[in-house]
């Protein structure tokens, strides 16, 4: 079974292989082969999961040795794989995910020219998402990581014609780029520190750490591994690159930004639960990054008239939950991981559904121009509507088991931060009862607002071909029975538990409570939405709305934050290093040129080249001399 470990990557790396490099050749099937190669990788973790299911807890983990990498000295490098219950959870939401979105984007692409290329590229993305979870050691992760950037640049970019899906792919480089920072110092630290980069040699030891001399260093790490899970899962402050990154292509909205690349920071957290154990003020940072998060996320949604963008918001405080439930530590841990599984079905659901009424109203996104979709579009309102129910956290559905999960764990954490923190996870559920209730009338209900395109054609939704619905309805399924197929005499909490660890926490108050107040601020905020947006006709227009609703349609002024501190900072900054270069640096350079050559230029006139020059000179030189001997003489 361990050489089934690398055929997992290499699947879908050798589709993107073929169709990146293929040629033309492969334009009219190349769909078709980045489908197979995707389903074949699904197919190997189905068997990998079957075969784990079947032995004994303690020996459910498998490991495969391909070769050592970098030998040099006291450095080494491996390639390796380790395949556990954490890993294979993230192998098969990533391939079966994966794989209905590569269907779906038979339908959704198919008058796209570069078709092909699309496919590579989700392929190649795939392949890094794998190596990504499936390494056992940092470097290869990190090796992962960067391929998981690269395929986002390429697929956020994909129509690159478009000026804001270029600069949407340059921001999401940019932005991630820091975050890789911190990673990789990170990784430098545990190899000064530790001597290895390989899971089983640096998480058992940062556990002994914590008491000794490198507890600071312990601390560090775990402050860069964060800084590296806020870039790749768009968490304060480095959220800004994921609302634009929505001029992708949808499918790659519910590949990347809802399913998969976003809940790596979420892995890389909890692959190194015991760095965090044993660091409390990385793990407090942790926890705090995510209930800012979750509210930050939330509000921007509530102001969003863009579908993806308002679906953007909500992936960004989903994802916010999961870090604050990992930064709970072992209370937490295993529920982040399933609302991280159950959000990767609703969410992808979600957006695929986006992505159908964008294909039924000539790719049109401003939900002020919809209106009673629900007559034309029936299988993709019933999807989209069990999609909501589930984010939104109704009794029985997917999102009620895991999120209620992560608000009972935030209370449990006792004291005056439990209180804050299950409070803040409150509100965050109250505001996504609000803002999908809200995307759920303006689309599917109310009377028509359609208008003619930019090229004067009026809408005529429909339906999407069946390719697009299939992979809806399956997500749908899920959206409704995972949650509840997980919590059944707590399945999924004994599957990840030998990996992460679990404690129940000690809540102030009992669960059932925290259940029946999250149905209040569920009741709260749905009544709120429609009281806005069910009950009177939603304008065409948006009004201009308060001081409040202004800064959330910009981002909470994320972008005005950072062209001020950082883009005129850093002109600033380097306007002041370039004075200091040339006053200073290029001053003292250039001034005691100047004196040297100065100096030599009065010095070259006593050579003129005339000899009675010369014969004064030495005569005035012996003259001076022979005064100077009569005067030592006199003394």
């Amino acid at each position: 079974m361990e050489t089934l470990i690398g055929l997992l990557v290499a699947a879908p790396l050798l589709g993107a292989g073929i169709l990146l490099t293929g040629g033309r050749r492969f334009d009219r099937v190349g769909h078709w082969l980045g489908t197979l190669f995707a389903l074949a990788s699904f197919v190997l973790g189905v068997v990998l999961f079957t075969d784990m299911l079947g032995k004994d807890t303690d020996a459910r983990a498998l490991h495969s040795h391909l070769f050592t990498w970098v030998p040099v000295g006291g450095f080494r490098a491996d390639v390796g794989f380790q395949l556990d219950q954490l890993s294979m959870t993230f192998v098969l939401l990533i391939t079966g995910v994966g794989t209905l979105i590569h269907i779906y984007s038979i339908g959704y692409m198919e008058h796209d020219e570069r078709r092909r290329r699309f496919f590579g590229y989700l392929n190649l993305f795939l392949a890094a998402m794998l190596l990504l979870v499936l390494a056992d050691n940092y470097l290869l992760l990190y090796v992962g990581w960067e391929g998981v950037g690269l395929a986002s640049y390429l697929l956020i970019g994909f129509w690159q014609h478009k000026p804001s899906a270029a600069t949407a792919a340059k921001k999401a480089f940019l932005v991630n780029r820091v975050g890789d920072v911190g990673l990789s110092i990170a990784i430098m630290l545990m190899f000064t520190t530790f001597g290895s980069f390989a899971f089983a040699d640096v998480l058992p030891e940062a556990v002994g750490a914590s008491g000794g001399h490198n507890h600071a260093t312990v601390t560090g790490i775990g402050f860069m591994l964060l800084l590296a899970a806020c870039g790749k899962s768009a968490q304060v402050p480095l959220q800004s690159w994921l609302g634009d990154a929505m001029e992708g292509p949808t499918p790659v909205s519910a590949l990347i930004h809802a399913a998969t690349m976003v809940t790596a920071g979420v892995y890389l957290i909890t692959r190194s639960s015991t760095i965090f154990n044993a660091a409390p003020d990385a793990q407090t940072a942790v926890v705090t990054v995510g209930a800012v998060t979750l509210l930050f996320g939330a509000i921007v949604g509530c102001a969003k008239d863009d579908i993806k963008k308002a679906l953007a918001g909500s992936t960004m405080s989903q994802i916010g939950y999961m870090i604050m439930a990992a930064g709970l530590g072992p209370i937490g841990y295993v529920f982040a991981i399933m609302h991280l599984v159950t959000h990767g079905f609703f969410k992808a659901g979600l957006f695929l559904g986006a992505g159908s009424v964008m294909h039924g109203m000539n790719d049109e996104v401003d939900m002020r121009k919809y209106g009673g979709l629900r007559k034309y579009m029936p299988v993709t309102f019933v999807t989209f509507g069990l999609g909501y129910l589930a984010i939104i956290g109704f009794p029985g559905l997917s999102g009620f088991f895991s999120k209620d999960k992560i608000i009972d764990a935030a209370f449990a954490k006792g004291g005056t931060e439990g209180w804050i923190l299950g409070s803040a996870a409150l509100l965050g559920a109250a505001i996504t009862a609000f803002y999908m209730t809200r995307v759920m009338l303006m689309t599917f209900f109310g009377e028509k607002r359609w208008e003619k395109d930019a090229e004067g054609n009026e809408p005529h939704p429909h339906e999407s071909p069946s390719s697009m619905t299939i992979p809806m309805i399956v997500l749908a399924i899920g959206s409704v029975f995972a949650g509840g197929l997980f919590s059944i005499n707590s399945a999924f909490v004994k599957w990840l538990e030998p990996v992460t660890g679990h404690t129940e926490g000690d809540s102030p108050i009992s669960s059932t409570t925290v259940t029946i107040g999250t149905m209040v601020v569920l009741v709260v905020g749905v009544g709120i939405a429609w009281l806005m947006y069910g009950r009177k006709p939603v304008p065409a227009v948006a009004p201009r709305g308060s001081l409040a609703t202004r800064a959330a349609r910009r981002d909470l002024l994320q972008d005005d934050f950072n062209h001020v501190v950082l883009v005129r900072g850093g002109e600033h900054l380097t306007r002041a290093l370039v004075y200091l270069d040339h006053s200073l640096v290029d001053g003292v350079v250039n001034g005691s040129a100047a004196s040297v050559g100065g100096l030599s230029g009065r010095l070259r006139k006593l050579q003129n080249g005339y000899v009675r020059s010369y014969a004064v000179s030495m005569l005035g030189g012996a003259a001076v001399l022979v005064a100077a001997t009569l005067l030592m003489r006199a003394v």
